[in-house]
């Protein structure tokens, strides 16, 4: 079975003003097929491969029951940054950076976490490498916890990571890298992100952590409940889970396939795997023709 979704983001996130994708169904409940529209189907095929094992292979067993989780600020003014951070219940924040006010928004979100709370800022690649020192020297007064992908590149990271004194996290290198057993993060990494689609499933992710060897944050794709549930499989099956992760996501999302959507209470959200509910995902269902397509081409690729 198979079902193809549409739904807009309530504030423009990424580059991106909607998710699309596939839901399918097997033996062992949903899976989610979401890949970024820009991606061709050489990168798409790990989506897929995430989308296949979650219908059809068990997931390993958790190591707890609650994931910590950051809420997820877009590129917004600092009044609104403040209130989202504020309303949000968490005690970690991740910032996007490179766009609009980078410092009013730390700024206030520093504020509305107080003192005590996490904050993290994400540049999504976006910055040079002066650019990345000049921001993360400047930020050093808001207490950073890391930077995710402040630079395109591992060979940028590893340069800016011997400039530098906050940790940094790689994400965009994993999502297309054409072998990830070759990928090698020692130079470039304090931590390294984990998304479960990207990396072709929850199996492969927990492989990939390990080989690391770097602590790991799992963090979402901008998916539904659906794709989500995967992440929270991760989460609890690592050995050890330092970060809050950023898996606080479906609240970006006008709607949800799910009835119960995975949002956060008080920082954590509870480890559970929903199902699609029919009165949930009808106002976003479109025709599966050409997601089918694309999953056809990405196995094509395997």
């Amino acid at each position: 079975m198979s079902r193809a979704f549409r739904i807009p983001l309530r504030i423009r996130f990424r580059g991106q003003a909607e998710r699309r994708g596939l839901l399918l169904h097997g033996p062992c409940g949903w899976g989610e097929f979401s890949p970024f529209p820009e991606y061709p189907p050489e990168v798409a095929r790990r989506w897929l491969q995430a989308a296949h094992e979650a219908i059809s292979t068990p997931w390993p067993e958790p190591n707890r029951r609650t994931i910590p989780v950051n809420v997820t600020v877009p590129a917004l003014s600092p009044e609104e940054a403040h209130a989202l951070v504020a309303s949000s219940g968490c005690s970690t924040a991740k910032v996007k950076v490179a766009e609009g006010d980078d410092e009013g928004r730390v700024e206030a979100v520093r504020d509305a976490l107080g003192p005590s709370g996490k904050l993290r800022v994400d540049a999504n690649g976006a910055w040079s490498v002066d650019e990345a020192r000049a921001a993360l020297t400047r930020f050093a007064r808001y207490d950073l916890e890391y930077a995710e992908q402040p630079v395109a590149s591992l060979v940028e990271m590893a340069r800016l990571r011997r400039l530098v004194d906050v940790p940094l996290a790689a994400d965009e290198p994993l999502r297309t890298a054409a072998a990830l057993a070759n990928l090698d993060l020692s130079e470039a990494a304090d931590i390294v992100v984990l998304k479960v689609q990207p990396l072709g499933g929850v199996w492969p992710s927990l492989e990939f952590a390990e080989r690391s060897g770097l602590p790991a944050v799992v963090s979402s794709a901008l998916e539904t409940s659906i794709g989500i549930s995967a992440g929270l499989a991760l989460a609890a099956a690592l050995d050890e889970l330092p970060y809050a992760c950023g898996l606080a996501t479906v609240a970006l999302l006008a709607g949800d396939v799910v009835s119960d959507p995975l949002l956060p209470r008080d920082g954590v959200i509870e480890l559970r795997r929903p199902e699609v509910s029919e009165e949930a995902l009808t106002p976003w269902e479109i025709e599966p023709a050409a997601w089918l397509q694309r999953a056809s081409a990405a196995e094509e690729t395997s």
